[in-house]
């Protein structure tokens, strides 16, 4: 199924040459960050299919939606599926790491997002010569990525009205908080994701901003039951699925 590409409302993304496929996490990232206060100029790090960067030209006016993926057949993909868009014109992906583009871009934008890597690889583990794909390796381990230099690169890049969001676990909520302060990124918004209503808390959404101030606390609940959805979370993504 994953080879196919996956069809949303006004658009389509292939994601065959991509490690890591089309998931609930990216495309609630992509409907739920803030775009109040109209962003002129969007980034999306380590884009992967590049859908998170579709959703914001779908749901936004920026006239600059630029991606960054290090991996070769991702960038590949990504590029592919702008290019096939409504928004092709607005949209672009650099191949590069954050790092390598931080240090040599000087434009500053609006709006940041990033759907991370968070998984630690175990300690036996070389995520470069383990036995799944070094591509998959990329997309999945800190190792590649580490979240302090996600928040430094955002940090360098945000203008200075500007807004970064991105979704993790809940056990790595409170140090990323605190490694965006000591950049000088305060939280402004958090939402929390549970599967259901007596499930853990699985996920939460973050936004952060130049200005310290008391963050706003949202809850969502995605299911009631089994492909049962909540009418929150259909509100929220019924633009992109088509099924919702």
């Amino acid at each position: 199924m994953s080879q196919q590409p996956f069809q949303f409302k006004k658009f389509k993304v292939h994601q065959d040459r991509c490690a890591m496929k089309i998931g609930t996490d990216g495309v609630l990232l992509g409907a739920w960050s803030s775009i109040e206060h109209e962003p002129k100029s969007i980034l999306d790090i380590g884009a992967g299919t590049g859908v998170i960067a579709l959703q914001l030209a779908q749901r936004s006016s920026a006239s600059t939606i630029d991606a960054i993926e290090i991996d070769d057949q991702a960038h590949e993909q990504c590029t592919h599926n702008f290019e096939h868009s409504d928004w092709a014109d607005r949209l672009f992906c650099y191949h590069a790491s954050v790092q390598e583009f931080a240090s040599e871009m000087e434009h500053k934008y609006d709006l940041i997002v990033s759907n991370p890597p968070f998984f630690k690889a175990p300690k036996s583990i070389d995520p470069q010569t383990q036995n799944t794909s070094q591509e998959r390796a990329v997309a999945r381990f800190t190792d590649t990525l580490p979240f302090k230099h996600l928040v430094v690169c955002a940090a360098h890049l945000l203008s200075q009205n500007g807004v970064f969001c991105t979704i993790l676990p809940q056990t790595e909520v409170a140090s990323f908080i605190e490694i965006a302060a000591q950049n000088k990124l305060f939280i402004s918004k958090i939402c929390t994701i549970r599967g259901t209503k007596i499930s853990k808390i699985k996920r939460c959404m973050l936004a952060f901003s130049t200005r310290q101030s008391k963050p706003k606390t949202q809850e969502l609940t995605i299911e009631i039951s089994r492909h049962n959805y909540t009418q929150e979370y259909k509100n929220l993504v019924r633009d992109f699925y088509v099924k919702m």
